[in-house]
């Protein structure tokens, strides 16, 4: 009986030692969290032309399917998958959303971008980004910080579309590493905010003086 009872206790021992070595294999690789949108869209300048407030409103920010969460897209000719130990802090069109409106508090001229009730000669921002990945020409390549963002300006009140144009940006990491990517995204969010933004003031002020 005894001689049992010891063999059940080196049982359960075994059967431990077996499930603690099961945990500490399946134990997940380390993730670094990262952010884009630090670096101004408008460093040193400001506004040096008079021009008239154009009231705008912008919708949500759309991203692709593949580059909305927290995973970095990484794209190599026809085949994509995300880089490995490395997440965004915050969803990535949350972050760029918010790099763009903080462009336009700094360096937008004539707009002024709404967070109440939309004017009633106000206009309408789509920005709709169709590419933001890191783009290898060959695996282990240094990659790009690729970002294509449709714009598009409407009046409300007709839904007439009074501009529409396609902005493309691409930044070199300069070596193939999670921090160099993310410097290559925070550089490329921050051109595309200053396109973005000076595109805004010059459709939008010709708008309200048409």
């Amino acid at each position: 009986m005894i001689r049992n009872r010891w063999m059940t206790v080196a049982a359960c021992a075994g059967l431990a030692a077996a499930l603690s070595g099961c945990a500490v294999l399946a134990t997940p690789d380390p993730v670094q969290l990262y952010r884009f949108g630090g670096a101004s869209a408008f460093a040193g300048t400001g506004a040096t032309s008079a021009c008239p407030d154009v009231h705008v409103a912008m919708r949500r920010v759309d991203f692709p399917e593949a580059a909305r969460g927290d995973r970095m897209l990484a794209v190599t000719g026809t085949e994509a998958a995300y880089i490995k130990g490395a997440r965004w802090v915050s969803p990535a069109e949350t972050l760029f959303e918010e790099a763009l409106r903080n462009a336009f508090a700094d360096g937008g001229a004539c707009t002024v971008l709404s967070s109440g009730p939309m004017a009633r000669n106000g206009l309408l921002l789509s920005v709709d980004v169709r590419r933001f990945e890191a783009a290898y020409a060959a695996p282990g390549a240094v990659p790009d910080a690729n970002i294509v963002v449709l714009l598009r300006l409407v009046r409300p009140g007709d839904r007439s579309i009074l501009a529409e144009d396609r902005i493309s940006v691409s930044e070199s990491a300069g070596a193939n590493r999670q921090s160099a990517i993310v410097a290559a995204f925070d550089r490329a969010t921050a051109e595309a905010s200053r396109q973005i933004v000076l595109w805004t003031d010059q459709q939008g002020s010709q708008a309200t003086r048409d």
